[in-house]
């Protein structure tokens, strides 16, 4: 399993990078990383086949617990899964914006 720092994972967001956010969904709602999509870590085994194979899938939660268990089990099957080192709350700790509401973009 990958892990990456926030300042890493901000300039990859800023390229455009893949990202799910494996909190709840009420989590999510209440502040995530801009283009996010929620996946929350009950739905991960479904969302596997949504998730492209093509480039990493960036994997964050609120501190990095669920992100480092979920990245390890997308790299599993071989999927370039990396986990946010710091999460969420890290995020938005350095001052980064995040977006509130429960407008889902579900992977």
């Amino acid at each position: 399993m990958r892990e990456t720092g926030l300042d890493v994972f901000a300039t990859e967001l800023a390229h455009g990078a893949f990202v799910i956010d494996v909190r709840e969904s009420d989590e999510y709602a209440a502040g995530h990383v801009p283009g996010a999509h929620s996946t929350p870590l009950s739905a991960l085994g479904a969302a596997i086949g949504d998730l492209p194979g093509d480039r990493p899938v960036y994997v964050i939660c609120a501190g990095g617990n669920r992100s480092a268990w979920a990245a390890e089990h997308l790299a599993a099957p071989g999927m370039d899964a990396v986990s946010v080192a710091g999460g969420t709350a890290g995020w938005a700790r350095t001052g980064r914006p995040l977006v509130r509401g429960s407008d889902v973009h579900a992977a």
